[in-house]
């Protein structure tokens, strides 16, 4: 059967922008497939809003697309067509500081890109491949992918998307019918593939590579394929990679910040994981908070806890001071101590563009409204009582998630074993609350702002553990709640809490 028969023509057409633009950072790579693929979770909207039709992904020629057996065209092949001589997917090469120390080269290295597609309302994003066999940068790995951490990755994207926080999500997770060697352990897991969906996978760590390796002309392609595809507004600024920088940073410093409301910790912060979208990516040792704790960390890897909790938005300037070094030979090439000092002076705009982001989703959950013209002395106020609210929630150790939403039902206090500080501190609240219109629509809001639902750590371990043993109901349980993160039901009450054993959870690397 010819493969063009397999791909109807109202299916998105899939292209390799990234690699026309800067070829240099990326090489033509075909993924392995799977020997007997199977399809264990299907994102049915997302398929949707890419432009698919989810049934048509259930078939065999959908099955070809999501583990990445596409012809030099970017089409499924059917069963008896042989791949390309010239792979049509890309395994993408970047660098990075892993935990603050440089290293010169990563990449895809059990990945490959399909390509990128415009989706129903216009949006260019990107179709990846995680699972898909070793590349030319995997190291020492072998390129698969274990189905559990295939499966938190879908999850914490489903979650974080279904909160407004902006995301990396999966497409599909696909069982491949083998068994791969274990992140921990001996027993072999079973294998699967992620497909996940971004803006683009364009990273700090990207940046790094051109120009710790490549030059300042591929530096200059890279940049400008970042600013057409991700900030077409700093094309008409005085200079376009200054402004380039400022975009990204005040895009990071709005994520951080919803993730600090949220209690999301990303885990393994490493420039190579930052996206210069400002969308969330990698998702592998993260949690969520249940009891409030700053020093949180929940990596097995993360030993002197440079990404815990409370560090977090330190570590995105950190971050975005490696980028800004990236691009001092494209800000002012010809005077190097004034593009240092302009790159500092935007960078200097991340603390308060982050602490705004912060203390504005911070009214929204405590219910004060705060107006768009708000004053500094307002700002500082519902700031002050924000942090003064979190060092309560660690000393009385309280969960971070249940006290935003008793505070939404009034019944707050009751969580505290001392409430007399609790007491003085609603007190300040109130006051900044006052009464009126405005207030009645914050207080009204919060049940919009604060979740029921988070995919608690110890409720999605088990159901991975169950997936593991060919058991999805638990997996496609916590998804139902997450997506639905603001309504209590009562069905599904029993994952509201953190569930036992939830002070000594760790995640393992394995996405």
């Amino acid at each position: 059967m010819p493969t063009t028969a397999t791909y109807p023509r109202s299916m998105p057409v899939l292209h390799q922008t990234y690699a026309d633009a800067v070829g240099d950072l990326s090489v033509p790579w075909q993924a392995d497939g799977a020997p007997r693929a199977e399809l264990t979770w299907l994102n049915e909207d997302l398929a949707l809003e890419l432009g698919y039709d989810p049934e048509w992904l259930r078939t065999p020629a959908g099955l070809a697309l999501l583990t990445g057996q596409l012809d030099a065209e970017g089409r499924p092949l059917a069963a008896d067509d042989p791949a390309p001589a010239t792979p049509f997917t890309t395994a993408q090469v970047y660098a990075g500081h892993q935990f603050g120390q440089p290293n010169p080269q990563l990449g895809d290295g059990r990945a490959v890109l399909l390509g990128d597609l415009i989706d129903t309302r216009g949006h260019r994003r990107d179709l990846h491949l995680k699972g898909a066999g070793r590349t030319p940068f995997a190291r020492a790995g072998d390129g698969k992918a274990p189905l559990g951490p295939m499966l938190r990755e879908a999850v914490i994207g489903e979650s974080l998307h279904a909160l407004g926080i902006p995301t990396t999500r999966g497409l599909a997770v696909v069982s491949t019918g083998e068994l791969v060697r274990p992140r921990r352990g001996v027993t072999p897991e079973p294998g699967a593939m992620l497909t996940r969906v971004a803006a683009s996978h364009l990273r700090v760590g990207t940046f790094e590579y051109a120009a710790w390796h490549l030059g300042p002309e591929v530096l200059r392609a890279l940049a400008d394929h970042a600013v057409d595809r991700h900030h077409p507004g700093a094309r008409d600024a005085e200079s376009p990679y200054l402004e380039l920088l400022r975009r990204a940073s005040q895009a990071q410093a709005q994520l951080v910040a919803q993730w600090m409301l949220v209690g999301f910790v990303h885990g393994v912060m490493n420039t190579d994981n930052m996206t210069i979208s400002g969308q969330g990516i990698d998702y592998g040792p993260c949690a969520f908070l249940d009891d409030h704790r700053s020093r949180a960390v929940f990596s097995s890897i993360d030993h002197q806890g440079r990404y815990a909790y409370g560090n977090q938005p330190g570590i995105a300037l950190w971050n975005l001071s490696r980028f800004a070094e990236t691009l001092l030979p494209l800000i002012s090439p010809e005077h190097p101590e004034a593009g240092i000092e302009a790159a500092t002076e935007v960078l200097q705009g991340y603390e308060p563009a982050y602490l705004e982001a912060w203390t504005r989703g911070m009214a929204a959950k405590l219910g004060i409204p705060l107006e768009p013209d708000a004053d500094a002395a307002r700002l500082t106020a519902v700031r002050t009582l924000g942090e003064d609210l979190l060092v309560l929630l660690e000393a009385q150790r309280i969960d971070h998630t249940r006290f935003f939403r008793a505070l939404t039902g009034g019944t707050a206090g009751a969580l505290f074993t001392d409430p007399a500080a609790y007491e003085s501190w609603h007190r300040r609240r109130e006051e900044l609350r006052g009464s009126g219109p405005a207030a009645d629509e914050a207080a009204d809001a919060m049940a919009r702002t604060n979740p029921v639902h988070i995919p608690r750590n110890i409720h999605l371990e088990n159901a991975l553990r169950s997936a593991h043993l060919g058991d999805l109901s638990e997996v496609e349980t916590i998804l139902e709640a997450v997506t639905h993160p603001y309504e209590a039901r009562p069905e599904l009450e029993h994952l509201e809490g953190p569930g036992e054993g939830g002070d000594s959870f760790l995640t393992y690397c394995g996405t």
